[in-house]
């Protein structure tokens, strides 16, 4: 099973204090199994989809990541991606329509929803691929690890 990028030490630890603050508090945490110990989600991004036959681009690359892979046959690296992204810890894939994919990335701690993009453009000899943060204004790299661990799980990497 293929895991998300790991949540920096300075996130991980404010995340635990934080945690722990909230349960003193009686606020306390998510009762399901597995569930991230805050759930941070922010609004669903506007630009999500394809645009004139493109993923967006980023808004920010403090928050976002974006690349364009070259591939013979793009459409089925992308069927080649699902069994990586359905067994992916926190990730849930949300539409998939034809040479397009939808996810959502969950962080374990604050319960950050970052959404993930994957295109296929046969024409082009391309696999477009985009994540990015709802919230925040830096994701310490998280969306680019995203980014680089499924180029790596791409057919002939």
């Amino acid at each position: 099973m293929t895991s998300l990028p790991r949540p920096s030490l300075p996130r991980l630890v404010a995340g635990l204090l934080l945690a722990l603050l909230l349960s003193m508090a009686g606020l306390g945490l998510p009762e399901r199994a597995g569930a991230s110990l805050l759930h941070l989600e922010g609004p669903v991004p506007e630009d999500l989809g394809v645009h004139d036959g493109s993923l967006s681009s980023c808004p920010s690359p403090a928050h976002c990541a974006r690349a364009d892979w070259p591939l013979a046959d793009p459409a089925a690296a992308l069927s080649a991606l699902l069994p990586v992204l359905e067994t992916t810890e926190g990730l849930q894939i949300v539409e998939r329509d034809g040479r397009y994919l939808h996810a959502t990335a969950t962080s374990s701690v604050f319960g950050f929803v970052d959404d993930l993009e994957l295109h296929a453009v046969p024409s082009a000899g391309v696999l477009q691929a985009r994540s990015v943060s709802r919230l925040g204004d830096s994701d310490l790299g998280v969306n680019a690890r995203r980014l680089a661990m499924l180029q790596q799980e791409l057919p002939g990497s």
